[in-house]
């Protein structure tokens, strides 16, 4: 597994369903609630949702956790939330959770939200340097991604490109089929 490249475990990204940058929120939660439908009645094989562009092009992602933190703009102001958790102070989150005033009135306005905001107001842009890996890329890396980010997939990028998605559940089958290879018995 240490020469595998991320090439030989990436999907496609025609094969995601896609949503507009411009789309509303309430079209995003419709979109995914479609995608997880069509997942789960085995119609699809996947129900990661693709943002693209006005020219196509594939600029970021959306998941179920996505749309909450669309619910809450203030979160754009608390880039530091996981790394306090991850290290054992998440009862700084609180405080900053009084500080930014999050989740204070969210719900309080949920149609207009879902009416009014966009999708490009509160997705996270794919880039080279966050959240993806190279098509070449051996899986080291993408190990250190998904563990140390917590990431469920990563974009793979051919040069400037999006061409592909890594999911965590196609890596975590490929190291259990390896270790299964082994034929280590257990007591």
């Amino acid at each position: 597994m240490e020469k595998m490249k991320v090439r030989e475990l990436m999907i496609p990204i025609d094969r995601f369903p896609r949503i507009s940058i411009t789309a509303a929120f309430y079209d995003a939660v419709l979109a995914l609630e479609d995608a997880q439908k069509k997942f789960l009645a085995g119609e699809s094989q996947q129900r990661i949702l693709l943002v693209e562009d006005e020219n196509g092009k594939i600029t970021g992602k959306i998941s179920p956790i996505d749309l909450i933190r669309g619910l809450e703009p203030s979160y754009d102001n608390v880039e530091v939330g996981e790394d306090l958790a991850r290290y054992g102070l998440g009862y700084a989150m609180k405080s900053m959770r009084q500080q930014y005033r999050l989740w204070q009135t969210p719900f309080s306005d949920l149609c207009r939200k879902a009416r009014d905001v966009k999708i490009k107001d509160f997705i996270t842009k794919a880039s080279i340097e966050e959240q993806s890996v190279k098509i070449d890329d051996s899986l080291v890396k993408a190990f250190d991604w998904f563990v140390m980010g917590r990431h469920g997939s990563l974009f793979v990028f051919d040069g400037q490109e999006i061409v592909g998605l890594l999911r965590f559940t196609d890596v975590y089958n490929k190291v259990s089929v390896t270790m299964k290879e082994c034929g280590l018995k257990t007591t």
